[in-house]
C-alpha cells in the first residue's frame, strides 16, 4: 500500500493505493477516499509576507513595494532551498545602498533566521500531516510518494520522514528537479493506467417526487402534490445513485427506474412526449450541487400509449424509462434506455468530465 501526495501551489491532494496484482502487468485500487487541503506553497509565501510586515514594521523598508519584492526572492531561492539546517538565509531583494542593519538589512539582503523560515511552514506543514494522517488511518502504507511543485520542499520532506518514518513508511521524491516532471508525469500516467478501482468524490443522483408518507414527510406537507395517478406526491425528493466515498470497480455501472405521468384527460395525449430531460446531481456536501441536463426524444412511444386507472379512478398516461451512469471510470458517462415494444433503446451517451476530474 501506497500515498501518493500531490502538494501544489494552493492545495495538497492525496490519495491511497493498495496494489492488487504485479504481473502480468500491475493493478492498482484506491483504498479510500481522497484527501485535499487547502496548504499549497503559495500559503508559505503569504505566511512571509505576515511574518515580513511584523518584523518591519518599523522599519523604513516595510513598505508594500519592498515586502513584495522581498517575497518573491524568498519563494523563488529560500523556500525551495530551505531545509531547517541553515542558520541564515539571505533574501535578496534590493541594490547595495539599501541597508538597516538593526533590521539585518545589508546591500539589498535581509537574513532570516532558521526559526523565522520555519515559522512561514509551521500551519501549512500541520495541516499536509494531518491531511495524510486522516487519509492513512491505521492502515500501515509503506511508500508516501512527494510530487507536485510544493513537494520539492526539502524541508516539507524532512518534517514528513520525522512524522512517518517511525511509522514504517518511506517518504519519496524525485530530487533532481530537472528530471522531475518527466518522472511525475510518467507515474501519474501509470498509475491512471493501472487503476481498476476508484473512491467516488461526490454521490451522484437524481430529483424525485416520493409517495407521501406522513411519518416521514410531516414537515415537507405544505408541499405535497396530487400526481396523475391520483397519488399523493412530495417534490424535490433525492434518487442516490452511489453515495461519496464509493470503492467503485472501473467497470462499474447502474441502472435506476423512473416514470413519468400525465393525465388522461389531455386531448392528445401523444402531444406530450418529446423531449424529456433529467437534472443529474453531484453532491460533496459544501456548496450548491454540480447539476446538468440531457434531453431524449421519447416521441415514438406514441404509438404504445395506454390510459391507465389510478387511484379514485383517476385517468392517466405513464411512460418509463432508465438511466443507466457508468461510475466507475475516470468520467461519469450516463444515457436514457427505454423499451419500444420489445426493443430496448438507448439514447447517445453524455459524458461529463469535469465532474469527476476537478478533485482529481
Amino acid at each position: 500500500m501506497f500515498a501518493v501526495v500531490d502538494a501544489g501551489g494552493s492545495t495538497v491532494d492525496s490519495t491511497l493505493y493498495a496494489c492488487q496484482a504485479t504481473t502480468p502487468q500491475m493493478v492498482l485500487k484506491e483504498v479510500c477516499l481522497s484527501e485535499c487541503v487547502q496548504a499549497g506553497g503559495a500559503l508559505v509565501d503569504a505566511a512571509a509576507r505576515a511574518m515580513l510586515k511584523e518584523k518591519l514594521k518599523d522599519s523604513s523598508f516595510g513598505d508594500d513595494a519592498n515586502i513584495s519584492a522581498m517575497v518573491d526572492g524568498f519563494e523563488s531561492k529560500v523556500k525551495r532551498l530551505f531545509d531547517g539546517t541553515q542558520a541564515s538565509n539571505a533574501v535578496q531583494f534590493g541594490g547595495l545602498r539599501d541597508n538597516d542593519k538593526e533590521h539585518n538589512i545589508f546591500k539589498g539582503r535581509i537574513s532570516l533566521t532558521a526559526e523565522e523560515v520555519a515559522q512561514t511552514f509551521g500551519e501549512v506543514i500541520a495541516h499536509v500531516v494531518d491531511s495524510i494522517l486522516r487519509l492513512i488511518s491505521e492502515r500501515k502504507v509503506h511508500f508516501l510518494l512527494l510530487v507536485g511543485g510544493f513537494g520539492e520542499s526539502p524541508y516539507l520532506k524532512k518534517r514528513l520522514e520525522a512524522v512517518f518514518k517511525p511509522k514504517g513508511t518511506t517518504v519519496i521524491t524525485v530530487e533532481q528537479p530537472a528530471r522531475k516532471a518527466a518522472a511525475e508525469g510518467a507515474t501519474i500516467w501509470y498509475i491512471n493506467r493501472t487503476v481498476v478501482a476508484r473512491a467516488l468524490r461526490y454521490a451522484y443522483g437524481t430529483d424525485v417526487r416520493h409517495v407521501y408518507d406522513p411519518a416521514k414527510h410531516a414537515s415537507r406537507h405544505h408541499k405535497v402534490i396530487v400526481a396523475a395517478d391520483g397519488s399523493m406526491k412530495v417534490p424535490d425528493g433525492f434518487s442516490t445513485w452511489a453515495t461519496k466515498g464509493s470503492i467503485l470497480n472501473d467497470d462499474y455501472s447502474h441502472i435506476a427506474d423512473y416514470n413519468i405521468s400525465w393525465p388522461a384527460d389531455t386531448q392528445d395525449g401523444a402531444q406530450a412526449l418529446g423531449f424529456t430531460t433529467v437534472d443529474v446531481y453531484a453532491w460533496d456536501g459544501d456548496g450548491e450541487p454540480i447539476w446538468l441536463k440531457d434531453e431524449y426524444d421519447l416521441s415514438r412511444l406514441s404509438s404504445s400509449l395506454r390510459i391507465i386507472k389510478g387511484e379514485n379512478k383517476k385517468k392517466y398516461y405513464k411512460i418509463s424509462f432508465s438511466v443507466a451512469i457508468r461510475l466507475g471510470g475516470t468520467q461519469l458517462e450516463a444515457r436514457l434506455q427505454w423499451n419500444e415494444g420489445k426493443k430496448l433503446c438507448e439514447g447517445p451517451v453524455a459524458i461529463i468530465p469535469d465532474i469527476l476530474n476537478q478533485s482529481q
